[in-house]
């Protein structure tokens, strides 16, 4: 996962705090049995989604991916199929070899 960049960005991190906070928020006030505590909770976890959108739409999230680069991914991903569906299992052949040895010592 290292090679990705899946919510690396203020967007994501400000959204996922703020939603934090919330879930905080509401599991003490579960505990505190207070309803509306609770769904003050609820409503700050909402409020994490929308920040984030919002600061998405701000250009501070992902960039969306040209569709060059997304041919380019799908291109390698069918490339790698191919050679995956291609290759031999690994240890095949020292599977069968092994047992025809076996055998052969068997019946000498």
């Amino acid at each position: 996962m290292a090679g990705s960049s899946h919510g690396h960005t203020p967007a994501a991190w400000t959204g996922a705090t703020i939603t934090f906070i919330g879930f905080c928020i509401g599991g003490v006030f579960v505990v505190a049995a207070d309803p509306v505590g609770f769904w003050a909770g609820i409503g700050v976890v909402f409020l994490g989604g929308i920040v984030g959108l919002v600061m998405k739409a701000m250009g501070l999230g992902m960039p969306k991916e040209s569709a060059e680069v997304a041919h380019a991914r799908a291109e390698a991903g069918r490339a790698q199929s191919r050679h995956y569906a291609t290759a031999p299992a690994a240890g095949a052949e020292g599977r069968s070899g092994n047992g025809e040895a076996q055998k052969e010592t068997q019946s000498h």
